[in-house]
């Protein structure tokens, strides 16, 4: 980990050559995540697990002089990136079928399959709503959820106890199902 880590300072000091490379080692990782985020959408859906990675890593080469901490700060921002892309693929979906848009499921990484799914515009919505209350309750998710982090990756950005993380994210969880579920219900 320590060579990513370097690969990642170095890419901060303009050393463009080290991105193949940064890719390379942490590809794997991010089609991972990119899976996950997919497996709750429904058949033939237009974004693939290779497609999201593609967008968040072209994203990412934007961010030249990003000061990368490590790893984890890497995937942070790596799950933001996605998010913003299957947010905006959601909205073009909805401005040209009207009819809801992507679906993912808003669960722990561990939890069972077949959880409810989660319309990915009123997890936005919510999310948006969160950081407005507790920003970081709402990075907390972010970083979780998107970036697939573990509950000690997540302690490490963002400088907190796993304790501390778990007891967040299960008010975040919490505080998210319930704003989707008031959303949903004057939708009707």
């Amino acid at each position: 980990m320590s060579d990513l880590t370097e690969l990642l300072q170095h890419w901060h000091t303009g050393d463009n050559a080290v991105r193949g490379e940064l890719l390379g080692r942490v590809y794997s990782e991010l089609r991972a995540i990119a899976a996950r985020h997919l497996s709750g959408e429904r058949a033939g859906a237009l974004v693939q697990p290779t497609a999201l990675v593609n967008e968040a890593y072209l994203k990412l080469s934007g961010l030249d002089r990003m000061q990368w901490q490590s790893r984890s700060h890497f995937l942070a921002m790596a799950a933001r990136m996605m998010r913003e892309y299957l947010v905006d693929e959601a909205r073009r979906r909805v401005a040209s079928k009207r009819d809801g848009g992507v679906q993912v499921t808003l669960q722990d990484v561990d939890a069972r399959e077949d959880s409810p799914r989660t319309d990915m515009l009123a997890l936005n919505e919510a999310l948006e709503r969160l950081a407005k209350a507790d920003p970081d309750r709402a990075l907390l998710v972010e970083l979780r959820f998107f970036g697939g982090l573990t509950v000690d990756e997540t302690a490490e950005v963002l400088g907190r106890s796993p304790a501390t993380v778990k007891r967040h994210w299960q008010v975040a969880r919490a505080w998210l199902f319930r704003e989707m579920a008031s959303g949903a219900d004057n939708d009707g």
